[in-house]
């Protein structure tokens, strides 16, 4: 089967597969985890790369879940032309919101990034 243009650029698809197989979490488990801000079916479609480019609210949901720093996954969906990012993905420390926290371990990052989400999650939560 040909690859499609997202799975050619970026590998957005095999890469979300591949951090929700680390969590050991299932479709449906993920669409729980979002509250249903990403369906099952629709995350099925991205991992396959059926969709090219998510868009951004997704990834954001999908950064929360997979404790995955969002702007890794921007880059790899191609929200980021070559040369945006000052720093490679693989090389996430530097990266907003974390800039001014030196010497922070990825796991800390990761940590934070999360606590991130989860505290806008719930002030978006109560704004409602």
């Amino acid at each position: 089967m040909p690859k499609t243009v997202a799975q050619t650029r970026n590998n957005l698809g095999p890469y979300l597969a591949s951090l929700r197989a680390k969590k050991k979490l299932t479709l449906r488990e993920v669409e729980e985890a979002t509250d249903k801000e990403v369906s099952n079916a629709y995350l099925s479609q991205l991992e396959n790369g059926r969709i090219a480019k998510p868009s951004p609210h997704v990834l954001y949901a999908l950064a929360a879940v997979y404790g995955e720093p969002y702007e890794v996954l921007m880059g790899r969906a191609g929200y980021f032309r070559k040369g945006d990012q000052a720093r490679s993905s693989d090389d996430h420390h530097g990266q907003v919101p974390t800039y001014a926290v030196e010497n922070l371990t990825e796991e800390e990052e990761r940590a934070l990034l999360a606590y991130l989400a989860l505290y806008r999650k719930l002030k978006n939560e109560k704004t409602r």
